[in-house]
């Protein structure tokens, strides 16, 4: 038996594939806002004005950072010259790169090799957003793609 497509049906299709689209985007929005990790500097044009002079600081350093993860330990190298060294942590946020909910402020203990400190991760993009500062008082500020291991 053939069946009449009537102007009902086709309203009701173009309004539920609309939905759908709709529904997705809003789902989408409101994910992605609840997520956002915020603001990395409140006034840009501020921040702008001593970028160049404490980018040449930090660069005359020569640190060479990296970060590792193995099971629960983050290892943290900062080398000078070839030379392992323990610079003050002034704030360490280890933690996904798209949301903070899972944010963690390890505590690093310098071992002779590296900065090491227990933390919660687990498979996965991993960054460690650092502010380290030298024996000079130069501030050293980089986020680090934290590489993990098996």
């Amino acid at each position: 038996m053939i069946r009449e497509i009537k102007g009902w049906h086709v309203l009701t299709g173009f309004i539920m594939a609309f939905g759908v689209i709709i529904a997705v985007n809003l789902t989408l929005a409101v994910q992605a806002v609840r997520t956002f990790p915020g603001l990395e500097v409140a006034n840009s044009y501020v921040a702008s004005q001593t970028f160049d002079a404490e980018r040449d600081a930090q660069v005359a350093l020569g640190w060479d950072v990296n970060a590792t993860l193995t099971g629960h330990d983050l290892a943290l190298r900062v080398l000078e010259h070839g030379q392992p060294i323990a610079p003050v942590v002034e704030s360490a946020t280890f933690g996904r790169a798209t949301s903070v909910q899972r944010d963690q402020t390890p505590d690093f203990a310098f071992d002779g090799d590296a900065m090491r400190a227990s933390v919660d991760g687990g498979p996965g993009n991993w960054n460690l957003r650092l502010k380290l500062r030298s024996a000079d008082g130069t501030l050293f500020q980089q986020r680090v793609i934290v590489k993990v291991m098996p």
